[in-house]
């Protein structure tokens, strides 16, 4: 720069507001993905939007290790902390995302960091890691944290009524219980760590209740590239568990029906936004862009609704919509993290029903989990009983949402899987079925299974000890 300092005058005054910045191209959860040009307003415009629902001081400092090139990063982990002149710093890097990530207990402890970006799928394994490492201090302690969580979940309700009405009664234990439990739990994150921001649109409610109980709440937002990305967000001063939040300022938000037209408050349809963050279009795809830009609206393809108290509620794509034969849809994402946080022996899974008779569970197992019940029940492990046996096992513990089961009334039993599918190999960015951001790519999944998901609608697939199972499952 020294030797070309009026060519770099030159260049950078001759920006402006309305020039592309970059064309960003979507992780996309459809094998699909589209350029998305994003010019440098667009990008300030997002700034100034979050920083106006989600303040950053100054001594905010976060460790960030999610992908560099995704929105999300962008915007809310460098634009924003770069303006807001607070501080950042990097997970070490490696040739890998996964080999970056097995850095972060090493680098969390040299940054100590006050807040951090989070989506789901990272946030269930600092979960994981959070009962194991309390399981290995013994049963007592075990139990002793289980129970502290549970009085936290009920004081805290769901952020919006915490502490209110009678729950003001436990503030003591909670007192207690953060001083002998909680602050230990979060000297693993550093010791100085606030909260975690959410940002996928869809983040498990239990999920949620678990990190605000150990005193780092998880506020979750909703985005998408399309619009640089955030459109909305909880926050410490107005948030509202199981919710994207409220909508940022200087953006236009309504929920509309099939036919573009506005519903009332708390009626679902689809997410529609317009503001100076919103993209100029997609690169050379003209057709994509009149389906998404229609008069200055950006049409997400994201269905939800909005409340009483303007809260936003994301509940999923409608392009990963189940479809049933009489044409009535649903969203399977609640479905697949209710199954994914208490089926035991389930790891990953995709729901699919596009127009058939009955809906369909694709599922990658939890082997350890398999294991360990097997030795629970003095079952030998090598032998074809313990397949049969712990494949039994799984189809008990997802009947468990079926009538009369423990989770009976949470979602429609029509959309509950009659076939069960024992995957192979998990989904992972190696085989391309999850994206950068580890969300599913559901069209990779049903192109790489095709056969296997057309078998699992004869007759002999709904017996989960089929044969195609018993193979998939392999050794144990």
């Amino acid at each position: 720069l020294k030797e070309n300092v009026a060519e770099f005058e030159k260049r950078w005054k001759s920006i402006k507001e309305d020039d592309y910045a970059n064309i960003c191209y979507t992780s996309a959860t459809t094998a699909d993905p589209k350029g998305i040009i994003l010019s440098h307003r667009n990008y300030t415009a997002n700034v100034e939007q979050s920083r106006s629902t989600m303040p950053v001081p100054e001594w905010y400092t976060t460790l960030l290790y999610l992908p560099w090139d995704h929105a999300f990063t962008h915007t809310a982990g460098l634009y924003t902390i770069i303006s807001a002149g607070a501080s950042m710093a990097s997970v070490q890097l490696a040739k890998t995302q996964t080999e970056a990530i097995k850095n972060f207990p090493k680098n969390i402890k040299q940054v100590r960091p006050t807040f951090m970006f989070s989506v789901p799928a990272i946030a269930k394994n600092f979960k994981k890691n959070i009962e194991a490492g309390i399981r290995e201090k013994g049963p007592v302690i075990e139990k002793l944290f289980n129970h502290a969580i549970r009085v936290a979940k009920r004081y805290n309700g769901i952020g919006w009524d915490k502490g209110k009405g009678l729950r003001f009664l436990l503030k003591p234990y909670i007192w207690l219980f953060d001083r002998i439990i909680f602050k230990k739990v979060r000297e693993g994150f550093g010791g100085r760590m606030i909260f975690f921001v959410g940002g996928a649109a869809l983040l498990d409610l239990e999920l949620q209740k678990f990190f605000y109980a150990i005193g780092i709440p998880m506020y979750q937002g909703y985005g998408l590239t399309e619009a640089a990305p955030v459109i909305c967000t909880n926050a410490a001063h107005r948030h509202k568990l199981g919710s994207s939040g409220i909508i940022v300022s200087n953006l236009e938000v309504k929920i509309c029906d099939e036919d573009g037209k506005e519903v009332p408050r708390g009626e679902k349809g689809e997410i529609v936004v317009k503001g100076e963050n919103v993209m100029k279009g997609y690169w050379k795809n003209e057709e994509a862009t009149r389906q998404a830009l229609k008069d200055g609206w950006l049409h997400t393809g994201d269905m939800g609704y909005m409340d009483s108290d303007d809260f936003i509620y994301v509940l999923g794509r409608f392009k990963s919509l189940l479809i049933a034969d009489d044409g009535e849809k649903y969203s399977p994402e609640g479905i697949e993290e209710a199954f994914t946080e208490y089926v035991p022996f389930l790891e990953q899974c995709m729901m699919y029903n596009n127009q058939d008779p009955y809906c369909i569970l694709l599922v990658v197992p939890n082997k350890d989990a398999m294991n360990r019940w097997l030795v629970e029940h003095k079952i030998d492990r090598g032998t074809d009983e313990a397949k049969n046996r712990v494949l039994e096992e799984l189809e008990r513990q997802i009947a468990e949402f079926r009538t009369g089961g423990k989770y009976t009334e949470v979602f429609p039993q029509r959309w509950m899987p009659a076939a069960i599918g024992i995957l192979p190999e998990p989904f992972c960015q190696e085989n391309h079925q999850l994206n950068s951001m580890n969300k599913l790519v559901r069209d990779r999944v049903t192109e790489a299974y095709s056969e296997r998901m057309k078998y699992m609608y004869m007759p002999e697939a709904k017996n989960i000890t089929n044969a195609q199972n018993l193979q998939s499952l392999g050794k144990l």
